[in-house]
């Protein structure tokens, strides 16, 4: 499982490294990660310090640091 987490995460780093800061909606829609795969990967890359959280209003923001 460790693996795969790893795996997600590198995916959404990847992605925003090329789109810039975007929505946990918008991150899902383009990763195809479900939502339980999504946030292991979020919680993986700000557990190493890689991604910035923001709250907007009623959504989340993530962007690389």
């Amino acid at each position: 499982m460790k693996d795969l987490i790893g795996a997600n995460a590198g995916t959404v780093w990847e992605y925003l490294s090329e789109k810039g800061e975007k929505t946990v909606k918008e991150i899902k829609t383009a990763t195809k990660l479900t939502e339980k795969d999504l946030y292991a990967a979020i919680g993986w890359l700000a557990r190493e310090g890689k991604i910035e959280i923001k709250k907007i209003e009623k959504e989340l923001s993530i962007s690389l640091i």
